[in-house]
Order: C-alpha cells, then sequence, then structure tokens
C-alpha cells in the first residue's frame, strides 16, 4: 500500500491519460501495450514511489524492438513488474525494491 507506479519511456514520463493502447496497474506496476507499434520502440523504465517514504526509485532501463520475423512463439511481448506483498523494514534503515522486465 501508499506505492504509486510510473513509466519512463525514452527519458520522458509515459503520458496515459489520453492513450488507449497503454495502461499501467496501480495494483501491479504492470505496463501493458496493445498492438506494438514501431514508435513503440524504445527504453522503458519503471519508477516506483511512496509518498509516506518520501522516495521514488528507478529500475534499469528496457529495451523493447520489434522482430523482424513477426513471430513471436513463446515470446509474447509482456512487461511485467513483480513485488512481495509486504516489505518490511527497521526505522531508519534502507530498503531495496527492485523493477524489472520481461520479454522480447
Amino acid at each position: 500500500p501508499g506505492l504509486s507506479y510510473t513509466w519512463i519511456f525514452n527519458n520522458k514520463t509515459l503520458d496515459l491519460q489520453e492513450d488507449s493502447r497503454r495502461f499501467v496497474s496501480q495494483a501491479t506496476g504492470n505496463l501493458y501495450l496493445a498492438k506494438v507499434e514501431p514508435w513503440d520502440v524504445g527504453n522503458y523504465t519503471c519508477a516506483v514511489s511512496s509518498a509516506e517514504a518520501r522516495r521514488r526509485v528507478w529500475g534499469p532501463p528496457t529495451a523493447l524492438t520489434l522482430r523482424g520475423d513477426g513471430v513471436m512463439g513463446e515470446y509474447e511481448p509482456k512487461i511485467e513488474v513483480r513485488f512481495p506483498e509486504a516489505t518490511y523494514a527497521a526505522q531508519g534503515s534502507s530498503v531495496r525494491l527492485e523493477c524489472f522486465a520481461l520479454g522480447k
């Protein structure tokens, strides 16, 4: 609870307000892209914020590329973020939340 997720595309925050092809789940942090187009190719970075901790953390950039042969097979496009349901920390300690993506 208290976490919010933002995705950065090529160093610019994704503006999803009027975008019907892209969606970020605030429950999971997952970024969903429908009908990938050539202009979707680039680097995606997940940013996780905690208002309570007054902290924002960025994951490493993940490149999205298009396959030239059009065959996906087992590599269906998917970008996914996973976090444990709860993370415990002592006051004053440091916590690391990892953000990563899967896909080809």
